[in-house]
């Protein structure tokens, strides 16, 4: 088989000029399956070797042949063809000239019995409240993660997230230092999602208090695994851990704090979605309190710069999440109804970011307009006229045309009922928001 290698030449005037040298690779040094050159080739027990990556995903999709002899497979090890990898690597070195890079020598994976065992070290030292050593495991952990994809399923599916969740909750109760949480707190963020034993045990007050104090860190990638986790954590939707979020002094100050001053995209998206999570529900105790807090602290002057500021992507959806759950309560309508800018922006949004956003924007505007009744009269029949004058008849719809979910197509024809009698001579458009539409017919 003949593939096309490329080599960069140095050119003083044409920069980036690459040359295709025809090279042909021994058949034996690529894998049966893709049919590209073996980086860590391994031997099943059909005797057949194929590169690991390949063949463990072959595996994982349950599968139980070899996919060359169609044999039923006696077992699934795979046994490293260490021969076969360095002849592999010789003739990369031989290529050199040709632009062939050696392929690196692969770390041995890691084993679900070298991952119990250290699971059984964290448990160990958990129970001899000795943090230094439960420490010493994670770091071991952390580093197998960080070396494959492959390694991280392997610890996910051997229980880590368990075990690690145990070992925060164990040594935040007891009043530990928590100087050296933070690579537990680390080694949680890429175990998501947590199963219902890591809830249970992040989501205890010491936990969640443990969680909160670190939003306050020095050190910027912990205030974001900590937002991470948070935010992981509250979207299973336990009005247990709200309420204990909701009481924890100082929260408020912290998420708004993060949102005015944007120091992290991540930091910035995941603040969104705990605000989000805290005025979009109404199932705990303390939600009326928490969501008056973040009114009164200027949080829809802030959503609304963001949705000025920022023209698509995750923030946007996030903040026209929260929007919308602000729009849910009399307060937060209240103060939606004072800013000149609510209606025009969550109109101008519709259509023009995503399904989801689009979502948001008309469930947010249906509930300003719904509330007419509820509200002084003329105030209301005020937001009615100006969203005509913004163009949001047009899009509405539009959007019962188009692709979008039965729930959006329903607030969108209620929405068009409430506009219809304001609409004599008040009608205006903006046909770039129509472009790149995608019908549903």
């Amino acid at each position: 088989m003949v593939f096309g290698w490329r080599r960069r030449k140095n050119n003083a005037h044409k920069k980036n000029l690459m040359v295709i040298m025809d090279l042909e690779i021994p058949n034996h040094f690529l894998c049966p399956i893709s049919l590209d050159l073996m980086k860590d080739p391994v031997t099943l027990s059909s005797g057949i070797t194929y590169d690991r990556e390949n063949i463990e995903t072959w595996l994982e999709a349950g599968n139980f042949t070899c996919p060359v002899t169609k044999q039923i497979l006696q077992s699934f090890d795979q046994i490293p063809n260490h021969s076969l990898r360095k002849l592999i690597q010789e003739w990369c070195m031989e290529n050199q000239k040709y632009g062939v890079q050696r392929i690196p020598t692969p770390k041995t994976p890691v084993l679900p019995l070298e991952v119990s065992e250290i699971l059984f070290s964290v448990e160990a030292s958990v129970r001899r409240k000795d943090l230094f050593g439960c420490l010493e495991s994670v770091k071991k952990i952390q580093k197998w993660g960080a070396e494959s994809e492959r390694n991280r399923r392997c610890i996910m599916v051997n229980g880590a997230a368990n075990v690690l969740a145990n070992a925060l909750e164990s040594f935040a109760t007891s009043g530990s230092d928590m100087s050296g949480f933070e690579e537990i707190l680390s080694a949680l963020n890429w175990m998501f999602p947590f199963g219902e034993e890591a809830r249970k045990y992040l989501g205890s007050e010491a936990s969640l208090r443990c969680l909160v104090s670190f939003l306050k860190h020095d050190d910027l990638s912990v205030k974001q695994n900590s937002a991470m986790v948070l935010t992981e954590l509250l979207s299973y939707g336990d009005k247990r851990h709200l309420e204990v979020i909701a009481n924890i002094e100082g929260l408020v100050l912290i998420l708004m704090d993060f949102i005015r001053k944007q120091i992290c995209p991540k930091i910035t998206k995941a603040s969104l979605m705990l605000i989000f999570h805290l005025v979009s529900s109404s199932y705990y105790t303390s939600s009326e309190t928490i969501k008056s807090a973040f009114v009164e602290m200027g949080l829809v002057s802030l959503i609304l710069g963001i949705l000025v500021d920022f023209g698509k992507g995750v923030i946007i959806e996030n903040a026209l999440g929260v929007m919308d759950g602000i729009c849910g309560f009399e307060k937060g309508r209240k103060e939606a109804f004072g800013n000149a800018l609510t209606i025009p922006v969550l109109v101008k949004k519709l259509l023009r970011v995503s399904d989801v956003a689009t979502a948001f924007s008309i469930s947010a505007i249906c509930k300003l307009c719904k509330n007419v009744n509820e509200e002084d009269d003329v105030q209301g029949r005020s937001v009615l006229v100006e969203a005509l004058q913004v163009g949001a008849f047009q899009k509405l719809l539009l959007i019962i045309q188009v692709s979008c979910c039965e729930e959006t197509k329903k607030k969108a024809t209620e929405l068009l009922k409430l506009l219809n009698p304001y609409r004599p001579q008040l009608e205006c458009i903006e046909s770039a928001d129509f472009k790149s539409l995608r019908s549903s017919f």
